[in-house]
């Protein structure tokens, strides 16, 4: 019997997708330190080494745990010594994008981690859109101005800041609203992040991918969602991709057909993972998200 993740995936779109992936060179699979979080900074990516995992994304929080008592520089020869490239961080800034009294501190805040992150190798750096409050119509003209404030800090620093919106924000919780006022804001240091959980677990339908112009996506968080109605999904429920019926493969042809060569970036929060062992997390998510690449023709 075929599975309802091979029964989403036709063999036109495979195609489609392995043709584009041998023309761009494909994409890369990376670790978010939020699914080793118990293991700390050098703990996480240490193991995840040991996993054969080249490429990582970065927390502000372990970072900051890991500077209590080592330098900066010590954190960049952690990933230097274990041949570990970092693709992204997690800059740990809030109030960057809906309407903020305290915008310029915030503002303030990102600089410091720019410069931060920007010694460790990094070129772009993302903040969620997370918000709870009401919002009217107005003030998202507010925070396309928010946007561009942002982008003009990236650029003193020449890095890309990307936004990632959240399915339980209040402000931005679709990949159409971030692209609408991505695209409003029209700074070239800003990028939408997709995260195909917040993505698929939510409002987000296979077309609204159709809407992302050729090399937009700045970044792209890679799990998948078990097979429960949408409203019962929370953090605690995301997946390794291939364990649950997300069309993974279907999405990463469709990033592949619009120029994606990023990394996919494998952010857990169940606490198998995060206070597991590192080596072994990492094995498990090579071994099932390598063969939803390879199924996608992204590999």
């Amino acid at each position: 019997m075929l599975s309802r993740r091979e029964m989403l995936v036709t063999p036109v779109a495979m195609m489609a997708a392995r043709a584009v992936s041998a023309l761009q060179g494909g994409m890369t699979l990376a670790i978010h330190q939020n699914t080793s979080s118990g293991a700390g900074y050098r703990g996480s990516l240490e193991g995840w080494a040991r996993a054969g995992i080249t490429h990582v994304e970065l927390t502000a929080g372990l970072l900051d745990r890991f500077l209590e008592t080592d330098s900066v520089a010590a954190a960049g020869r952690v990933l230097t010594d274990l041949g570990l490239t970092p693709v992204s961080a997690s800059c740990g800034v809030g109030g960057l994008w809906p309407p903020n009294p305290d915008h310029a501190a915030s503002l303030d805040n990102l600089r410091r981690r720019c410069e931060m992150f920007k010694s460790l190798g990094l070129d772009r750096i993302y903040a969620p859109t997370g918000a709870s409050q009401e919002f009217t119509e107005d003030d998202y003209t507010v925070g396309v101005e928010n946007m561009r404030r942002v982008g003009e800090v990236g650029a003193e620093f020449d890095m890309t800041i990307m936004a990632e919106f959240l399915r339980n924000s209040t402000f931005i919780s679709t990949l159409t609203t971030l692209l609408q006022m991505m695209r409003a804001a029209g700074h070239p240091n800003l990028a939408p992040l997709l995260d195909c959980y917040h993505f698929w677990s939510w409002r987000g339908r296979f077309e609204d991918l159709d809407l992302i112009r050729p090399g937009e996506i700045g970044h792209v968080h890679f799990q998948d969602v078990p097979d429960v109605p949408r409203e019962q999904l929370t953090s605690r429920t995301r997946f390794i991709p291939g364990d649950g019926i997300s069309p993974l493969p279907r999405i990463l042809g469709k990033l592949a057909e619009k120029g994606y060569q990023g990394s996919l970036s494998v952010e857990l929060f169940l606490p198998r993972f995060q206070q597991g062992d590192p080596f072994e997390v990492a094995s498990e998510i090579r071994q099932k998200a390598e063969a939803v690449m390879r199924e996608a023709g992204v590999l």
